[in-house]
Order: C-alpha cells, then structure tokens, then sequence
C-alpha cells in the first residue's frame, strides 16, 4: 500500500513543479513581447522589421536613436523598477507573515520619499536643463542614501513594534500607516518652504515616471537589483521556514530575528533605490506578490523569481500604457499604476484569502 501511494505523491509534486516553473516561463515570454511593443510604439512607430538591425547596431537614423537614447533605457528602468518592488514586496510578506506587507503599506515607500525631498530640498540635489523645461536629480546617490536612510528607520520602528510589543499583523500595518502620515506630513512641510526650482523637482519626483532614467542611473539600479535578487534566493528556503512559524523556524535551525532583519533591511534599500530614482510607484509591490503566490504558492523558491518577472512585467506594461494611451502626452507611469491597483487589491481582498 505504502509503495502504491509513494509515487502517486512524487508524481503530484512533479506535475505542480512543472505547472510552477511553466508559468514562470510564460512571464518571461510575457515581459519580452511586451518589451518589443514597447520598443516599437510611440509617437514615432518603429517598423518591426527594423528592429533586430537597430538592437544589432547595423541601422542609424531617426529610429535608431529613438530606440537606443529613449525607449531601451526606458524600458531598462521600467523592468529594474517593477522587479525590485515586487521582489521587495514578496519578502516582506514572507519574512512579517503579513499578506498586507509591503514597500507602500509600511511606510517605506513614504519614508524613502520624505528622505529624496530631504536631499532635494535641503542638501539642493534638484535641478533644471533644457531651458528650463525639464527638471531632473544632478545627484541621484545623495538622494538614494538620504532615501535609504529614512526608509531604514522606518523599517527599524516598525521591527522595534514586532519584537518588544508583540504585535499581531493588524497592529503593523496600523503602525505603517501612521509612520506613512507622518513622513508625509514631512514631505509637505519642507515643500512649503522650497523654492520654485525645488518643488518642481519635488513634485515631478513624487508622480513616479522612469522618463528620467539613463544608462548611469540603469546601472546603479540594476547593481541593486541583482545584488538583492541573489540575497533574496539564496535564503528562500529560510522564508519558507518562517512561514511555518518562529518556533518551527527555530527549531530547523533558523535564526528568525537576524533573517527578518536581513530581509527587511534589504527590501528598504530596493525600495529606497527605486523611489529616489523614479518616486513613488504604488501597489506593484503589494499586488504583484499576492497574484504570484495564487498561481504558484507560497513555496519562495518559485515565489521569488515570478514576482521578479510579473513586477517587472506589469511596471513595463504600464508605462508602455502610459506613453502610448494620450500619445504625445505622456503619463507618470505612477497614475497608471494605482489605477491598475487599486481594483485588483480589492478583488484580491474579496476573493483571494485562501492561499494565504
């Protein structure tokens, strides 16, 4: 009997693998067809035909350098953008066993913001080119490491809530929204006291675009974004074991303070990274990872590297969307976002409690 039910069991757990790892595949097929319809829509349609000649080098002109100085790095900041948030997100969901976590409903988002205006306003990292036409950030690490710093004490009060108070899920989010108030409230406070220059950079900052973004600042992002990626998979089995619970996690031989820690502290720094190049992009952090784990689970090993690619698949869509929707004007893709957002959250809340 024992040996009869041993391989329908095995067999079950290969058929769920294969179906995890066919949809993780399905995303990434997903994230390259939307990048080639990004990549060729716009005010200025690119044949298709031309396209592997231009990605190759071998064609200059008009569509070259809409392709290469516009849409590719573009598109490079929207897919490192859509992937840290969402693997940012997924982690804290996993690390708090919280399924309301993440970047936007802790204050994360919202402390990274209050520092980049910290550095924008008061340190004079914003700036005007083009004649006054454009704003942009001239010291994008500053901005980075103020975000960074503040989101960090964020994420330490919110630790300091969970460890000396014992606090349930509902009283963290609780405390996130406070924390989100108050580092708002911030934010506004210094914009009063700005100057025209500043809070145009402030306020273009805060709608959240990657219209911005250049093969520099690409680069930095991507060093993040890799980097923390790497943590991230390398210690998805210890997410797997906290979900079982502390105790359960401890026994295992799990140190569960040092991997939450871990885990949130590198999560805020993506997060920081993301915010203070692009500002703030909502929900894609938080709607990202609950529609992965619906369709693969909460198994971290599969969980991890779908999010990457539905996050940075969703973020691309969006501001495809957003270029192309008004074409010529074109929309921070932030709008898009938490229009996009706000509906499935809400479904998700009605109708997507089991995997959880």
């Amino acid at each position: 009997m024992e040996e009869s039910i041993e391989p329908a069991v095995l067999s079950r757990y290969r058929k769920r693998t294969r179906r995890k790892l066919a949809f993780i595949v399905g995303l990434g097929v997903a994230l390259v067809v939307v990048a080639g319809y990004a990549l060729v829509s716009g005010p200025i349609s690119v044949p298709l035909s031309e396209l592997p000649s231009i990605l190759l080098g071998r064609s200059s002109g008009v569509h070259a350098t809409v392709i290469w100085n516009i849409r590719l790095p573009r598109i490079v900041a929207a897919v490192g953008a859509g992937l840290g948030l969402a693997i940012a997100g997924a982690v804290l969901q996993s690390v708090l066993r919280n399924p309301l976590a993440s970047p936007y409903t802790l204050g994360i988002s919202q402390a990274a913001s209050f520092g980049a205006a910290f550095a924008i306003i008061v340190l004079g990292t914003g700036a005007v080119r083009d004649s006054g036409t454009t704003v942009l950030l001239h010291n994008p690490y500053t901005t980075t490491v103020c975000a960074f710093l503040a989101s960090l004490g964020s994420t330490g009060f919110v630790l300091a809530v969970a460890k000396y108070k014992r606090a349930s899920a509902e009283t963290l989010l609780l405390t996130g929204i406070a924390l989100a108030s108050l580092f708002t409230a911030g934010t506004t406070a210094m914009q009063y006291f700005a100057t025209n220059v500043q809070l145009a950079t402030l306020v273009f900052w805060k709608f959240g675009d990657v219209g911005s973004a250049t093969w520099k600042s690409n680069a930095f992002l991507w060093l993040c974004v890799v980097l923390a990626t790497l943590y991230f998979v390398r210690n998805a089995w210890e997410y797997n074991l906290l979900d079982a619970g502390d105790e359960t996690a401890r026994s295992l031989g799990v140190n569960v303070e040092r991997t939450r820690l871990s885990g949130m502290v590198v999560a805020s720094f993506l997060t920081a990274v993301v915010v203070s190049l692009f500002g703030i992009i909502g929900f894609v952090g938080l709607v990202v990872p609950h529609i992965v784990r619906r369709l693969v689970g909460g198994d971290e090993r599969f969980l991890i590297p779908a999010s990457c690619l539905g996050g940075g698949a969703l973020l691309l869509a969006s501001d495809t969307a957003a270029r192309t929707l008004l074409s010529p004007i074109v929309l921070p893709v932030g709008i898009i976002t938490s229009f996009i957002g706000v509906p499935l959250f809400v479904y998700l809340i009605v109708n997507g409690r089991d995997h959880w």
